[in-house]
């Protein structure tokens, strides 16, 4: 398939509004049709240290607009494939509405924005926000079963409780693995000190999980991490920024070094999309104002586009 640029806009990525990858906004979340649909999160009121994350949403848009193909896809000359071409019809469902100081209410919005998705067929899409926004992510999903969370991410985000903080940034894969319907968890990139505790750690297993390190996930391989994701399970996936090490990007509020490079990610969601059902998408944690250079939005913008790349063309292979 070729590319026509002869005929229509040229469009370039700073021309137009800044939605995501410069697909259509649709405002009305009652009457779209869509195979992916993407909500913004602008939540960061979970965080325990630097805030920043909600202007995630608008950063990886902006950066976005960089891979707005446009025209027939994205053609990978070492795969030798055409992703993401015209058939695949994404459109941006803007922000959920936010209500400063109030978590219940804001995620409640997050949630419904993420079911409206669901219920229109599409594959929900959320950037965050800090990564308590996954908690109504997968509140959105109760009506589904056998779901199993890959967390690619540099904290374990398993802590219970604390000062009577349950909806935190350090408690979403607690509050996944207490869902009847989340069968497990596959946490990798885990690393270096964080806020969960030995305990923590004891009750993920107790509850289900399976805890990668980056060098164990290194030293493991893409291909033997997926296989140990159980078959016919339905795939959430999770990626917080800070699973990347901070060289690469530093726009985060608890970045943490020894994190992975990029295709060490890329090749893991590639074996992801071609092995399992992917139902859902969030990621979190992009704090564009530590980082002028605007990289860390550009990689979180391209791990995106890529995964649903990959995604659909698994999906068109079946």
């Amino acid at each position: 398939m070729a590319n026509n640029y002869d005929s229509g806009r040229l469009n370039l990525p700073f021309v137009g509004i800044p939605t995501f990858g410069k697909r259509p906004y649709v405002e009305d979340w009652n009457t779209f049709n869509a195979d992916v649909a993407i909500l913004g999160a602008p939540f960061d009121a979970g965080t325990q240290w630097r805030s920043g994350a909600r202007f995630g949403p608008r950063a990886v848009r902006e950066a976005s607009t960089l891979f707005s193909f446009g025209h027939s896809g994205a053609y990978d000359h070492e795969d030798d494939a055409i992703y993401l071409p015209e058939t695949v019809n994404i459109i941006d469902m803007g922000d959920a509405d936010i209500i400063h100081t109030d978590t219940k209410n804001s995620h409640k919005n997050i949630e419904a924005g993420v079911t409206a998705a669901i219920k229109a067929g599409a594959l929900p899409v959320t950037i965050g926000g800090d990564h308590s926004v996954n908690i109504p992510c997968i509140r959105a999903f109760a009506k589904q079963s056998n779901i199993h969370i890959l967390q690619i991410d540099a904290h374990l985000d398993f802590v219970d409780e604390r000062h009577g903080v349950r909806f935190g940034h350090g408690n979403p894969m607690r509050r996944a693995a207490e869902q009847e319907n989340v069968k497990g968890l596959t946490q990798i990139g885990i690393r270096n000190v964080s806020s969960t505790a030995k305990e923590g750690y004891e009750d993920a297993r107790a509850m289900g999980s399976d805890i990668i390190s980056v060098r164990q996930a290194r030293a493991l391989g893409a291909n033997a991490i997926i296989k140990r994701i159980p078959k016919g399970a339905n795939l959430y996936v999770t990626i917080d920024i800070d699973a990347f090490c901070p060289s690469i990007a530093p726009g985060t509020g608890t970045p943490s070094h020894g994190g992975f490079l990029y295709y060490d990610v890329l090749e893991l969601l590639k074996k992801a999309a071609d092995c399992h059902h992917i139902i859902g998408i969030d990621l979190v944690e992009v704090a564009p104002d530590y980082d002028h250079s605007g990289s860390t939005a550009i990689l979180a913008a391209q791990i995106l586009m890529n995964f649903l790349g990959f995604i659909f063309y698994a999906r068109s292979s079946l």
